[in-house]
Parts: C-alpha cells; structure tokens; sequence
C-alpha cells in the first residue's frame, strides 16, 4: 500500500502547500498581519498572534502593530 502525498490547502483563491504559512487576506481590509495561517496535510489552521499580558492603565503607543505597548503608566 503507498502512502498519499501530503495535501495542499485551498484559502481563498490561492492554494497552499503543506506546512506552509501565510497572513491571510480579506477584503476590504487586505493582509491581516497579526492572523498567521499555516496548512497541515490539507487543513487550513490559522492563529492571532498571542500577546504578554499588559498591566497597563492604557495602551496607546504600539511597537509591534499587533500588541499594545504600555507608555509609561505601567506599575513596575
């Protein structure tokens, strides 16, 4: 008996070869770049990128667009 290939995904109208990651894409808003999709033997599995826990009163200023950084108010 031979073992099947490995699956592509399909996301959209773009397909994906196993193991590969990507950001996806969605109209209107274009490329969701805190959203990271990966395909795993012909499954489409896709993840928010996970931020630290922020102890701060506000978060306005962003280092990284996908997390919120504290701006000095923060209890040490």
């Amino acid at each position: 008996m031979q073992a099947d290939a490995p699956r592509a995904c399909r996301f959209g109208r773009r397909w994906y070869l196993n193991n590969e990651s990507w950001h996806p894409s969605v109209p209107p808003f274009g490329e969701m770049k805190c959203i990271l999709c990966w395909c795993v033997s012909g499954e489409t599995h896709c993840q928010r990128q996970e931020c630290p826990p922020s102890a701060c009163a506000s978060s306005a200023t962003r280092d990284n667009p996908c997390c919120a950084k504290c701006r000095g108010e923060c209890s040490p």
